[in-house]
């Protein structure tokens, strides 16, 4: 499944690290990022989410939380938030059911081998719960700041 900017953003609700719950409708109201990531405490995965960890302040000044979600189960994510001190939420995706909403669990072809597998993608849900910004096949570097510029530009 692949969803469009202006889409209304798939519903979803998962566990996350401090043994709390995310889902869609408890955080209409206000804009919010949510990405998803491969792999807890994996060199890219950990430095998009120091990234995102370093936007924080930004980000949180204008409204915006960030959410992050992995297929990893919730004891990987809840030492990947400790190690690395992430104070934003990390969700834990096991059933791949949030990923196949949003079309982020894809086939993936390493090594001539296909497998299926979380996409590095970025969502940016406005106040409506709509789509406003879909980042797909993220490169890391550089990729908070952008996130951070668009979430500026939502206004």
């Amino acid at each position: 499944m692949s969803i469009a900017e202006g889409a209304a953003a798939p519903d979803f609700d998962l566990p996350t690290s401090g043994g709390g719950r995310v889902s869609l409708a408890s955080l209409k109201g206000a804009p919010f990022v949510l990405y998803f990531y491969p792999k807890a405490d994996t060199p890219g995965c950990t430095t998009e989410a120091c990234d995102f960890q370093e936007a924080l302040p930004a980000l949180g000044a204008t409204g915006v939380t960030v959410i992050g979600v992995s297929p990893d189960p919730l004891g990987p994510i809840e030492k990947f938030a400790k190690k690395h001190n992430l104070t934003f939420p990390l969700a834990s995706d096991a059933e791949k059911q949030a990923a196949e909403a949003y079309g982020t669990w894809v086939e993936k072809s390493m090594y001539g081998k296909t497998s299926m597998g979380m996409e590095r993608a970025t969502f940016l849900i406005d106040s409506q719960g709509r789509v406003a910004r879909i980042w797909r096949k993220v490169k890391v570097a550089g990729h908070a700041k952008a996130v951070k510029e668009a979430v500026a530009a939502l206004g």
